[in-house]
């Protein structure tokens, strides 16, 4: 069953996404080759405390950062530690916060230094993939038409859409029903309703779309050694249309 959002919840899960927001563009701002991925989760735990927040990743299912740091070839995962971010490297960077038990999720792929022009059109096409699926959020329409709107588009743009990993509803808990794949044929799945609120997060592969996970257990990496990019909103459906609730203001 999927969990419809009240106003009140709706407020407190802006709330919880514009922290998110603040958050991430601080992590931004301080991505520079030279820092490890250590130092950004750290940071982003520092973050997220002055906000009298907590970070929703840290312990989930074991997961020992607070932030899902994955580099070039990492898809989704990255565990963070000594790995130093170099010029040149595109760096996906995955945050969730829980204020008062409501829960906010988003991600970016952002660019170090000088970056090749082909890596450049993957982040850019798959920034552009989460508007497109974003748009379909609508009262109405169903689940998968907003999978088939970003896989359209990204295998239009000649990139692959990962297949072992799907958005998903989220609320007052980090994941709720549905599960919501960037591919596959529309029309299909729930019809959305207003006050669904979903994490939609394409994660788009230069190369080919299979993965394979490292032996920590968590971090995905492309099969093919490519490199990959991943964003994410936290998306109200309204009867307005979709509301970014991760976005600033």
């Amino acid at each position: 069953m999927i969990p419809l959002k009240s106003q009140k919840d709706l407020v407190m899960l802006k709330r919880s996404g514009a922290i998110l927001a603040v958050v991430m563009q601080k992590l931004q701002a301080s991505l520079r080759p030279g820092i490890t991925t250590l130092d950004i989760d750290l940071l982003s735990e520092e973050l997220i405390r002055k906000e009298h927040a907590l970070a929703a990743f840290k312990g989930y299912k074991g997961f020992p950062g607070t932030a899902c740091i994955s580099v070039n070839e990492e898809i989704v995962h990255g565990i963070p530690g000594s790995r130093v971010i170099l010029d040149g490297d595109i760096v996906s960077i995955d945050l969730g916060v829980n204020l008062e038990g409501f829960f906010s999720d988003m991600a970016v792929t952002l660019a170090v230094g000088k970056v090749d022009e082909t890596r450049l059109k993957l982040i850019a096409v798959a920034k552009q993939s989460l508007d497109i699926g974003i748009k379909q959020a609508q009262v109405g329409n169903y689940l998968t038409d907003i999978s088939h709107s970003i896989q359209s588009f990204v295998e239009g743009e000649g990139f692959s859409v990962v297949r072992q990993f799907v958005g998903h509803g989220i609320g007052r808990a980090l994941h709720e029903e549905p599960e919501i794949p960037n591919f596959g044929r529309p029309g299909l799945g729930p019809c959305l309703k207003s006050g669904m609120v979903l994490a939609i997060e394409p994660m788009i592969n230069l190369g080919g779309w299979e993965c394979k996970i490292m032996e920590n257990g968590w971090t995905a990496v492309t099969a093919d050694g490519s490199a990959s990019a991943h964003f994410e909103h936290t998306v109200a459906v309204t009867d307005i249309g979709p509301v970014i609730l991760t976005k600033l203001n």
